[in-house]
């Protein structure tokens, strides 16, 4: 297996998991861990595999891994010892792949992890600007493996076992393979034809989006060079919590693997935290979740949770803290209807927004109830919760029992959520519920602290630039912030990356799911503005922010007065002057939300770089 991290051997990494999972299969696996992709030395470190080869970029797609959103270059890289940038390639299975096959020719090449997941089939590459081939074609691997992959690689690896040859192996489900006969199944638009047509290209992403359920999808294929098909084969089905259970009960070593000398940050948060559940049936639109793990929700039982915690407790440098219990969405663990287990998730209607479908089941008993456990192993000083919680979810919960206990056992200050925008044209495109539904859980969630006596922060993750959002969207959701007195430390910038909904309307200008007209904001000078006003009270955002206004006609923003975002430039003019303090004609400010002072800040502030 070549992978694009460090090898760690805990179950929070996905080569640790498949390897292990192999290993349990009968199969020895040999881990080579950011090759130097520049010869093949490192690929023939231990000689010609007797089956194949499998490589991943690792946990993070390698072009995000490199990149920010306006695509400079980062300077560190969480997975690597010392946390340096550079120990792997841009594109890094398609160069992987390219020197194994320098080094061994005929030989099967199984590609996966989230880098070849969200690019199995013809995508928009937000670096390149352009539409980019299946990473199946452009990697020259025999199979891609989609999804979580526990089932899959051994179906892959007993078919090579018995004899089977590569090219034979096309029935497996969560797999692509290529071909140059023409398939039976569903045919997409072709990669020259979503090229050179945006709407074809939202129409064939939103073919692929329907059929990412196990129990309801159907095989897919895509002509992608004017010969080679890429057939997508259904979903495979989601682990049962007993499979669940067998996987984490795996002996990991929960540490760094072999003689790495320098700490791998990213092993830090997670080192003595606890996966609890996979999928995520709230489908945001700029998550890739839905593409990768899907919305059916995967659980483990309490006692291979509680049996996890009593290992972690026995481990020399645990202090007594378990970091986080969670997945994906950590409040998250049953279906989210009874129609789901027989007849897979819905095709054209998601469970929470909008508006929360009629059919949802509500209930954090189960989840309530684990945390309660787990608090009292011995050993265990506190269990905390940092995984993302949906709070539309938790609003929906008639009963204040788990919203309580984790404001008394399971939130050490800050509370984080993601309401992301408040505007409701941007939400609707973001797949996130109005702002109404998170005022009420703000009012709710300082409304338990007062009662427990807690002294506790909202802190609220927000999105700039998302498809949907002009200038004057990002300035409303600036005078919000400036009305609850919240100044965030950080602002994330929409990012298309494959497999999303959004990054399909950033593309194209269009919202597949209705193919009516989308507002983008594709500029850099753009997306600076806007990410400036959400940060309006750092100093040296000021121009920009006095722009932003300017562009969107917003200029009674720029003054003295309280409702203003920023100063003008240079001294008092003699009207300002006269003015100073008051409101601009016909802006009234809005109240603080009942029970709030105004002003409050959701944390204690603290000056961003």
């Amino acid at each position: 297996m070549v992978t694009g991290d460090a090898y760690v051997d805990h179950p929070s990494f996905g080569t640790a998991i498949i390897s292990r999972v192999l290993e349990n299969a009968g199969y020895k696996v040999a881990i080579i861990p950011q090759p130097d992709w520049h010869s093949t030395r490192d690929f023939k470190r231990f000689g010609r595999p007797r089956l194949g080869f499998l490589v991943n970029s690792g946990n993070m797609d390698s072009m995000v891994n490199h990149y920010t959103a306006d695509r400079k270059r980062r300077s560190n890289d969480a997975y690597t010892p010392g946390g340096r940038a550079g120990a792997r390639p841009d594109r890094a299975v398609i160069v992987y792949c390219n020197r194994i096959r320098e080094a061994y020719r005929r030989m099967p090449v199984v590609i996966g992890g989230i880098e070849a997941s969200l690019r199995r089939f013809a995508h928009y590459d937000y670096w390149d600007d352009k539409v980019r081939r299946s990473i199946l074609i452009d990697s020259g691997a025999d199979i891609l493996l989609y999804g979580m992959g526990e089932r899959s690689i051994v179906e892959v690896a007993d078919a090579l076992e018995g004899g089977l040859p590569i090219e034979q192996i096309t029935y497996i489900a969560g797999s692509a393979y290529h071909t140059q006969e023409k398939p039976g199944c569903k045919i997409l638009p072709s990669f020259e034809e979503i090229s050179a047509d945006k709407r074809l290209y939202a129409e064939a992403f939103m073919a692929q989006y329907r059929e990412t359920d196990a129990i309801n999808g159907r095989a897919l294929a895509q002509l992608q060079d004017g010969r080679n098909y890429v057939v997508v084969n259904p979903p495979a089905m989601p682990l049962t919590t007993r499979e669940m259970d067998e996987v984490y009960a795996l002996p990991y070593m929960r540490a760094p693997y072999g003689g790495y000398k320098e700490k791998i940050p990213a092993i830090e948060e997670i080192e003595f935290s606890i996966t609890s559940c996979r999928g995520c049936f709230g489908a945001c639109n700029f998550c890739a979740l839905t593409y990768h793990q899907g919305r059916t929700i995967q659980v483990r039982s309490h006692e291979s949770i509680l049996e996890e915690a009593e290992l972690l407790t026995r481990q020399p440098n645990f202090k007594g803290y378990i970091h986080d219990v969670g997945g994906p969405t950590a409040n998250f663990r049953q279906p989210s209807c009874k129609e789901q287990l027989t007849r897979g998730v819905c095709r054209n209607r998601q469970c929470l927004a909008p508006k929360k479908c009629p059919n949802l089941v509500v209930s954090h008993e189960d989840y309530r109830q684990l945390l309660a456990k787990l608090r009292q192993v011995k050993g265990v000083k506190k269990v905390f919760v940092r995984s993302g919680l949906r709070y539309d979810y938790m609003m929906y919960d008639k009963d204040n029992r788990f919203f309580t206990d984790l404001l008394q056992y399971h939130v050490s200050g800050q509370l984080k959520v993601a309401p992301e925008h408040v505007v409701g044209r941007v939400l609707d495109k973001m797949g996130k519920p109005h702002a109404e539904l998170y005022e009420r859980f703000e009012q709710k969630f300082y409304d338990l602290n007062r009662k427990l006596g807690k002294e506790q922060y909202l802190v609220p993750y927000l999105m700039s630039s998302h498809p949907g959002s002009d200038m004057a969207a990002a300035v409303e959701l600036a005078c919000w912030l400036k009305e609850r007195g919240i100044h965030p430390e950080q602002v994330q910038d929409f990012y298309p990356t494959p497999g999303t909904l959004s990054t399909a309307m950033f593309y194209t200008g269009l919202d597949p799911r209705d193919m009516s007209e989308v507002y983008v904001p594709r500029s850099p000078r753009e997306k600076r503005l806007q990410r400036a006003l959400l940060q309006w009270f750092v100093p040296k955002n000021a121009p920009l922010v006095r722009e932003a206004l300017r562009l969107a006609e917003r200029e009674d923003l720029i003054g003295y007065g309280k409702h203003c975002l920023v100063r003008p430039e240079g001294g008092m003019r003699e009207a300002e002057r006269a003015g100073r303090g008051k409101a601009a004609p016909g802006r009234a400010k809005r109240p603080a939300p009942a029970g709030k002072k105004p002003g409050r800040r959701a944390k204690p502030r603290k000056r961003s770089k």
